[in-house]
């Protein structure tokens, strides 16, 4: 059996107008093309899809029969031309993210790899800033997304969010410190102790509450890697999310890390766009690489519990 697409959407278009001169014209074809597309498709099938009369044509029982086959059949072609138009790889533009720069550091390498696998032609531009311009730049559309903490303050009747992972404090030690010996620490045990600060706006809340209680600040950095080679070498301590916590220091050497045994809010990473704005499709795509990247996330920026 071979049926050609036009014979079928001549078929519909005679179902619908009800004869082959009103289908012909609105086909934009001759009445004898529509006619001969439906004799040929009944001699196909072998049955007669239509009764003819004065007034026109009516579908027999086998017509109606096939008609809803008919419309299913055109329908799938529809959603496969759909499909291949939106293919990933025929997806263009420019995409400007924004992001902190612990994010960057961090979660942004695995995030965008993954978005530029999926959409390889669409041109990604990333803009690093602090937290609190980046909610500027999203409002004023500056930026299409951001991904950037979502804990605290955010200006939630202007800006959508959603989180991609939530991640844990741990306290960050030499491994020949006594507190190594705990499976938990508290923030009391830290007073006293020499204290190792990150300057980031994902940390500073938390870093308030250990300086509240009377630390004692010895270096304040921006530099996780500088964070981890001071502690691994005695300098000091640290309390910072787990997602930053790796054993060794470029140098080699090991530190460890102890879950903290306050009950802390977690530290939340998420992606972040302008409440009722109508994002461009590579935004549109960006979430929905994100909603996938959150459900799958590599080794290294998954949350330990």
């Amino acid at each position: 059996m071979h049926i050609k697409v036009r014979q079928l959407v001549y078929f519909l278009a005679v179902a619908d107008a009800g004869s082959t001169s009103r289908a012909a014209s609105t086909l934009n074809v001759s009445q004898s093309v529509v006619t001969e597309a439906v004799q040929r498709l009944e001699g196909t099938v072998g049955a007669e899809l239509f009764t003819r009369h004065a007034r026109g044509m009516t579908l027999t029982h086998a017509g109606h029969q096939f008609l809803r086959h008919a419309n299913e059949v055109l329908a799938a072609l529809r959603n496969a031309e759909s499909a291949l138009r939106e293919r990933p790889d025929t997806l263009t533009g420019t995409l400007h993210v924004g992001v902190t720069s612990l994010v960057t550091a961090y979660h942004l390498p695995y995030l965008l790899g993954h978005f530029e696998r999926v959409f390889p032609n669409v041109r990604v531009v990333v803009r690093e800033d602090r937290r609190s311009d980046l909610e500027h730049r999203l409002i004023g559309g500056e930026v299409d997304v951001a991904v950037m903490n979502l804990s605290g303050s955010l200006d939630r009747g202007a800006l959508e969010t959603r989180t991609l992972l939530r991640t844990p404090w741990r306290v960050w030690l030499p491994t020949n410190h006594p507190l190594t010996a705990r499976e938990r620490v508290s923030l009391s045990d830290l007073r006293g102790e020499r204290l190792l600060v990150l300057r980031s706006d994902e940390v500073e809340d938390v870093t308030a509450l250990v300086l509240s209680g009377g630390a004692d600040v010895r270096v304040r950095t921006s530099s996780v890697e500088a964070m981890r080679s001071l502690v691994a070498v005695g300098v000091g301590v640290a309390l910072l999310p787990d997602l930053l916590y790796r054993p060794w220091s470029l140098e080699g050497d090991r530190l460890e890390a102890r879950p903290l045994q306050e009950d802390l809010p977690r530290l939340e990473l998420g992606v972040v766009w302008r409440r009722g704005s109508a994002l461009p499709e590579v935004a549109r795509q960006f979430l929905v690489v994100t909603g996938e990247f959150a459900r799958v996330q590599p080794h290294g920026v998954r949350a330990r519990d």
